[in-house]
């Protein structure tokens, strides 16, 4: 019996309140993604890291199912999602500590021990009014569970943190074969579509050539910290990176006066 649930708060508004409204977005998305040819050097990468963004299904999710689709064949047993806090301010990461996770299509069992054995570690604390209402972790849950029903996760969400201190955690997640780590972030906000792409240009350049000094020049994600201490665990793990997708919310409601970028990329050995 769940004795404490991490109650999702973003569904109806971010994502279907349905499970099958919400299948019918994957197949939707999946369709699309089957009507492209995709260079084989892609489909054969087993990732261990992926950056998804975190709007609503309408405007990101097919972005976001493009970094989740190549992760159908990992044989992870644990996926760790990081997002930024939106809505309340503190300091360093929090994690969630409840006993399964809320989706429409079914509960997904937190894995309680692992966290507490890494919250020991790198000082996770609990700030219950971060999870409370935060959507950058939570539309990546019912991906997981249709891709990667296998695993139990652990969401954590960061305030004000060091990009370093994120990274440590990063490369200890990413050292234990049985993890898979999701980074949560949109790119820029609320500017022309032209604007935004130049914003945007220096967040994915940053990512292909695993530079943060690039990412400075002018990227502006929401996610940035996130984003930036994964290029420097990549860089001391010798991962690589590769770039999925990248549009705007201008894809899907057609208004170039004030977009949102999204971008889903994948890192592996």
């Amino acid at each position: 019996m769940i004795k404490s649930l991490r109650v999702a708060s973003a569904k109806g508004l971010f994502y279907p309140l349905k499970c099958a409204e919400i299948q019918s977005y994957f197949e939707k998305f999946n369709r699309q993604l089957d009507a492209i040819s995709l260079p084989q050097e892609i489909k054969d990468i087993t990732a261990k890291a992926v950056i998804v963004p975190h709007a609503g299904y309408i405007y990101s999710g097919y972005t976001a199912n493009m970094g989740y689709h190549f992760l159908k064949k990992s044989k992870a047993k644990r996926v760790i999602i990081i997002g930024p806090s939106h809505h309340h301010y503190f300091k360093g990461i929090s994690g969630s500590y409840y006993e399964a996770y809320e989706t429409p299509c079914g509960n997904i069992p937190i894995d309680s021990a692992y966290l507490f054995a890494l919250a020991k570690k790198f000082n996770i604390i609990f700030e219950p009014n971060a999870h409370k209402n935060e959507h950058s972790t939570e539309v990546q849950i019912p991906f997981i569970k249709h891709y990667l029903p296998q695993c139990k996760i652990i969401e954590l969400i960061y305030s004000d943190i060091q990009i370093q201190d994120l990274a440590n955690m990063m490369i200890a997640l990413l050292n234990n074969k049985d993890n898979l780590l999701i980074i949560s972030s949109d790119l820029s906000h609320f500017h022309t579509l032209k604007e935004a792409k130049e914003y945007d240009y220096f967040c994915l350049k940053a990512v292909e050539k695993l530079d943060n000094h690039i990412f400075q020049k002018g990227c502006k994600a929401c996610g940035g910290l996130g984003i930036q201490a994964l290029i420097s665990t990549a860089k001391q793990l010798h991962l690589s990176s590769k770039l999925l997708d990248y549009r705007t919310s201008a894809n899907a409601n057609k208004d170039e006066s004030s977009v949102v970028g999204y971008m889903s990329a994948l890192f592996y050995w």
